[in-house]
């Protein structure tokens, strides 16, 4: 369950689930009156008595009972939970997360049907989805940028030597747009504009010219419709100084490395995972700055269900889940 989109992998049917996490209800009965892609078109644009939110904001819950209604629909629509069976569930959760936010997100998988509840930190599972060779005594950095929080670790030996985590993902990039747009062009747009346009001409390396894209949205100036052009050196200077934090964060934690590890990662590379990763440019920027060479990973939104996936009636995934009775 990401702050942008949730994923559930069945053992027979692999990624059976892909789906925005965002819920519409009307909020006197509280009947669910959208869910995934169509509660995500209606943020921000909801008339009075109905309200869309996401569920899951910075890698946790949010808003428990949304998240668990969505759940619960989501279950029912891959027949998971009925009378007579409930499933055990793997679910990720972002690492350096406190007690209290583990806690509820998994009383919601419990509240949703599941069965048992097993923990996997998704910096982890990502690796194992992005088939790095974690279970070694070799060291490797992992940076999994999602929607809502970026982690960055450190792994060996089957374990997270050193992790970190930062509230900002692709949810905070789109904002950042926003925000240049407001400041620069005095244009006022939403957030899913922002999102569109990070995905068709967003970069993270100014070398990556991606052209333009006319973009709406309220003139503050005069306060009636605009339409302006915006080019993809724009969408780079917004994104920057995001960027510039999460740079820092991996920066940060290579100095708090262990040597041998250091060395082994230097010699390696840092590999990118997550939703965020697909922004173009980013692997160049972060070798820039950081000098070590960064790759993409092979199908990279989706490594930490892949992870999940070889989890699953997995007798060598032990090591790495954890039980919560």
């Amino acid at each position: 369950m990401g702050s942008s989109n949730t994923r559930i992998v069945t053992k027979e049917k692999g990624i059976a689930l892909l789906s925005p996490t965002a819920v519409a209800f009307e909020k006197k009965s509280g009947r669910i009156v959208a869910l995934g892609a169509g509660a995500k078109r209606m943020l921000g644009k909801t008339p009075v008595g109905i309200e869309a939110l996401r569920p899951v904001q910075g890698g946790v819950i949010a808003e428990p009972e949304a998240a668990t209604r969505m759940l619960k629909r989501y279950f029912k629509r891959l027949e998971a939970v009925s009378l007579f069976h409930r499933p055990d569930v793997i679910v990720s959760v972002p690492c350096n997360i406190n007690e209290v936010e583990r806690r509820a997100l998994e009383d919601t998988v419990y509240d949703a049907g599941a069965r048992q509840v097993f923990i996997i930190e998704a910096p982890l599972a990502a690796a194992l989805g992005a088939g790095l060779p974690v279970a070694g005594a070799k060291g490797n950095m992992i940076v999994n940028i999602g929607g809502g929080c970026t982690q960055v670790a450190v792994l060996s030996m089957g374990g997270i030597v050193i992790s970190d985590s930062l509230r900002v993902g692709g949810i905070e990039l789109d904002r950042a747009i926003v925000q240049f747009l407001r400041k620069k062009y005095e244009l006022l747009c939403g957030e899913l504009t922002a999102e569109m346009l990070k995905i068709k001409i967003g970069t993270a390396w100014p070398k990556f010219e991606r052209g333009i894209s006319e973009v709406a949205g309220r003139d503050l100036s005069g306060g009636l419709t605009a339409t302006i052009k915006v080019s993809s050196a724009d969408i780079c200077e917004a994104l920057y100084g995001r960027l510039e934090q999460i740079t820092a964060m991996i920066k940060t934690t290579l100095e708090e490395t262990p040597p041998e590890l250091a060395s082994d990662i230097y010699d390696i590379g840092i590999v990118l995972t997550g939703g965020g990763a697909m922004l173009e440019g980013l692997p160049e920027l972060i070798t820039r700055l950081t000098g070590i060479r960064t790759t993409r990973a092979k199908n990279a939104p989706a490594c930490v269900c892949r992870g999940i996936y070889w989890c699953l009636g997995n007798p060598a995934a032990a090591r790495f889940v954890r039980y919560r009775a």
